[in-house]
């Protein structure tokens, strides 16, 4: 079998426009990709540079492949099953960036570069004032300062060397959060305060929200996918056809990242918190509003769930009537994303463990699912059914005593034995409680202030809603779930 190298694919010689920090699976089958179809249908014209940040892992592959890779996109669009390749051209060089400056200093230089795309986890965008500017900084925003720095001095803090900061890491206000850290850092190192101005006046740091779930390298199929395709790559990337990237800036740079006319599903606005609030209600808050139900109720993975007469209804039931309606955009678009999520949760090519969604779901239904209770309860002086239900599946899936090294282990009414995985304090928490009687365990639980950042015994009539759903789900669980639906 040939290997991708040997496909004859020449790459087009184009201008040096983005730096990546990061090598990793999601920005090769969402940025990189983004951009491969600009170069093909717009006149971006631009290559990138991947920078790997840290000392784990290797750049060997790329260089062995000269940076070609496949995307690989399968899911559902619309009701119709989509599986598609592209062989990604658009990264020219894979550059080390923890074990030496030089690199990193020829990609500050370059004055073609216009964009900084960063995806260093959660952790990366962390203020360390005890970072140096000696050979390579330990911390993501101390090598962005120094590389910054780099180029303030190699183009004279001239307008036009500024960059645009793309930064995707999953975490609020990334953009702003790193751009105060790169501030900081200057004001620690006692870099000269042009430095500093020519940040704040011609470097745009955009905060940005990204959706898409990319599985990396399919290492079970592997083989069976090289035949398909008819070549090896050993970087293949594999990914789900959805995708969003809301992009927010106090500045206009659609005109600089032309992907709505390459027809990508990238928005651009001056406040992403609307969007970022549809996905962490619907997306988020369907998940966790239904899996621990779903799971107790029998099943194991997403796709069950939904495809199920009675757990389908449920979670389709709750985004429609008592999630969607509340979130703060045009109720065709929130429609549209609500549709789109489910033709998700029904991936036929991803086996998402309900058990594995069900890590820390305390600290997750107070982020994802009690807004929507709260905003429901303040617009209707009534509580929502489907996400008060939801409130005692969650009593009843934290209900064991019996609390061990690896969390707390329960099991659901067929026998099966599972294991709550969740803060120690949260689990103790349940194992001291679950086992009391229900109304007393009810009300320990809604007046945990520390879990739910209020006393959820406020809302009239929830103590006594939850404690008639946690009966019925203890009593037989798909009778509970039967009769909630309308």
């Amino acid at each position: 079998m040939k290997h991708i190298t040997e496909l004859g694919i020449e790459k087009t010689e184009r201008p040096l426009r983005v730096v990546q920090f990061g090598e990793g699976n999601f920005l090769r089958a969402f940025v990189d990709y983004m951009i491969d179809i600009c170069n093909e249908k717009t006149d971006f014209n631009g290559s990138i540079a991947i920078v790997k940040p840290i000392s784990y892992g290797s750049l060997e592959r790329f260089e062995a492949q000269n940076c070609l890779y496949t995307v690989i996109l399968r899911g559902q669009e619309n009701g119709e099953v989509v599986n598609t390749h592209r062989i990604i051209t658009s990264v020219n060089r894979a550059a080390d960036g923890a074990d030496t400056w030089d690199n990193l200093a020829e990609l500050a230089k370059c004055p073609t570069v216009r964009f900084i795309v960063s995806n260093t986890t959660e952790a990366g965008i962390v203020l360390d004032e005890g970072d140096t500017m000696e050979g390579v900084p330990a911390t993501y925003p101390g090598k962005l300062t120094k590389f910054l720095y780099e180029r303030y001095l190699a183009f004279h803090g001239s307008a036009e060397s500024g960059v645009i900061l793309l930064p995707v890491e999953l975490i609020e206000n990334n953009g702003g959060k790193l751009r105060s850290c790169v501030l900081r850092l200057a004001e620690v190192w006692n870099l000269p305060e042009g430095f500093a101005a020519w940040i704040r006046e011609h470097c745009i740091f955009c905060s940005t929200l990204v959706d898409r779930i990319v599985t990396g390298f399919p290492a079970s199929e592997a083989e069976a996918l090289w035949e398909t395709l008819g070549y090896r790559d050993e970087l293949l990337d594999v990914g789900e056809p959805f995708g969003l990237w809301v992009i927010e800036s106090d500045r206009d740079i659609s005109g600089e990242l032309p992907f709505a006319k390459a027809g990508l599903p990238v928005v651009f606005t001056a406040d992403q918190r609307p969007y970022r609030e549809r996905k962490v209600r619907i997306l988020n808050g369907a998940h966790t509003s239904s899996v621990l139900a779903g799971w107790l109720y029998g099943k194991r993975i997403v796709r069950d769930m939904m495809q199920d007469p009675v757990t389908g209804r449920f979670v389709r039931q709750a985004v429609q009537e008592e999630i969607a309606p509340l979130v703060p955009l045009d109720r065709a678009d929130v429609d549209a994303f609500a549709a789109a999520v489910f033709e998700r949760f029904e991936n036929p090519f991803i086996d998402h463990e309900l058990l594995a969604i069900s890590l820390n779901s305390v600290s997750k239904w107070k982020a994802r699912v009690l807004p929507s209770l709260r905003d429901h309860y303040a617009a209707h002086k009534t509580l929502p059914e489907y996400l008060t239900f939801s409130f005692a599946a969650l009593l009843a899936f934290y209900t064991s005593d019996t609390l061990q090294d690896d969390g707390l282990h329960a099991r659901r009414a067929d026998g099966t034995e599972y294991v709550i995985r969740d803060d120690r304090a949260v689990l103790e928490f349940f194992a001291a409680h679950s086992m009391l009687p229900i109304p007393e365990y009810v009300d320990a639980a809604a007046g945990k202030m520390d879990f739910w950042g209020e006393d959820l015994r406020k809302y009239s009539g929830f103590t006594e809603m939850v404690t008639k759903y946690l009966q019925a789900i203890r009593k037989d669980i798909h009778t509970a779930m039967t009769e909630i639906l309308h």
